[in-house]
């Protein structure tokens, strides 16, 4: 296992961590349930194999991971640096925030958290709801003064230009955020939180599974054959000298043992391979802006078809080779609160859309398109 520094903490941490909110699950009679014996294992593994920074949240597994990891980590608890998050949400107040603190302590049966995360936050969320009076900062400092936090940590889902503003507060020692080579979005945020000195875990780095399905398009990236496209995403995270871990979603033993043996290859892509990388992945992204920029305009479908969710899955198939994914993403169109209204097969034709979309695109024929390829 490779590893490196964590920003200023002084901290060297594996370059792979292992993230548990993808848990194995089992079905016992007609139910299905979170696997616990088999992710205590998986967990154990990852630790045998080097992997020291394992990241959960209160959420994860309708609520199951951190109870796990902390089962898990019986006995190997000073082994690994353990990250779990607090979700600030609309509340300002910093007594709920050292409540759902000493939840998480109870759930994981610890007496400290090594790196506690500001869930998901923004900027106009850190200065209307965190950094206020009586509010969650304050409770955080609090918290580190008591020991129950050893670092201090945020993680980030905004537009791009505000980690700049975050990472400014000089109140953050660490931070989670998605980069992979479909988004490249926080790539100079990384860079300038790393000459900040703080320390940066990749969360994504497969694309939340995307980039793990199989494509040859994807595999032609590299001059030399690798196993998976799974492999190349992670080996282009890591190659980022910026980037301190990236974090994988993990549920199967499988995945455990590929993901470690990738973060253990001292071989890392060399500066003319990264380039090449993401010049092809440029070229890719301004093919798929020409079937789709995603900019909403012909929404909202009068017979709710999700146009751009639609052709942002046929860009996977189209543009890059993820067939698989997108396939089994379009089947799962409007069955669940995340992925809503329907799928390409309920256009009716009417051409509304197309008299909205500032790049007259013709809607109609792509959706028609979209059905032919994607549905299963």
């Amino acid at each position: 296992m490779q590893y490196r520094a964590f920003g200023k903490t002084g901290i060297h941490i594996s370059a792979l961590g292992f993230g548990a909110m993808r848990l194995p699950q089992m079905t016992v009679g007609e139910k299905t349930e979170w696997d616990v014996e088999e992710s205590i294992r998986m967990i154990h593994r990852a630790v045998d194999l080097g992997v020291n920074y394992i990241d959960t949240a209160p959420l994860y597994c309708d609520g199951q991971s951190e109870i796990i990891v902390g089962k898990a980590l019986k006995g190997i608890r000073d082994q690994v640096y353990l990250s779990t998050k607090n979700g600030i949400g609309q509340d300002d107040s910093g007594e709920h925030f050292t409540e759902r603190l000493e939840k998480s302590l109870q759930n994981l049966d610890t007496d400290y958290i090594d790196f506690y995360h500001m869930w998901g936050i923004n900027w106009q969320q850190y200065g209307d709801k965190i950094d206020v009076k009586n509010g969650p900062l304050q409770a955080a400092f609090k918290a580190k003064e008591q020991g129950l936090i050893k670092h201090l940590s945020f993680s980030f889902h905004d537009n791009p230009e505000n980690m700049f503003k975050l990472i400014d507060t000089g109140h953050f020692e660490t931070l989670l955020c998605q980069y992979n080579l479909l988004d490249r979005g926080n790539e100079d945020g990384i860079a300038y939180a790393h000459e900040k000195g703080l320390g940066v875990v990749i969360m994504g780095p497969v694309a939340g599974g995307r980039l793990g399905a199989p494509s040859q398009i994807i595999q032609k990236l590299m001059p030399k054959a690798m196993a998976s496209s799974a492999e190349i995403a992670l080996r282009f995270v890591l190659a980022n000298q910026s980037v301190s871990c990236a974090l994988s979603g993990m549920s199967s033993m499988l995945m455990v043992e590929e993901n470690c043996r990738t973060a253990s290859n001292e071989k890392h892509l060399s500066a003319q391979e990264v380039q090449a990388i993401k010049h092809s992945m440029t070229e890719n992204k301004q093919l798929a802006d020409l079937y789709c920029t995603g900019c909403g305009y012909c929404m909202p479908c009068p017979h709710d078809v999700n146009i751009p969710h639609n052709f942002s899955l046929m860009n996977y198939h189209r543009v890059y080779g993820l067939t698989e994914f997108a396939k089994q993403e379009y089947a799962n169109i409007g069955t669940n609160p995340w992925i809503k209204g329907k799928k390409a097969e309920a256009c009716v034709n009417c051409g509304i859309c197309e008299d909205k979309c500032p790049q007259k695109i013709a809607i109609r024929k792509q959706l028609a398109e979209t059905v032919e390829a994607l549905k299963l």
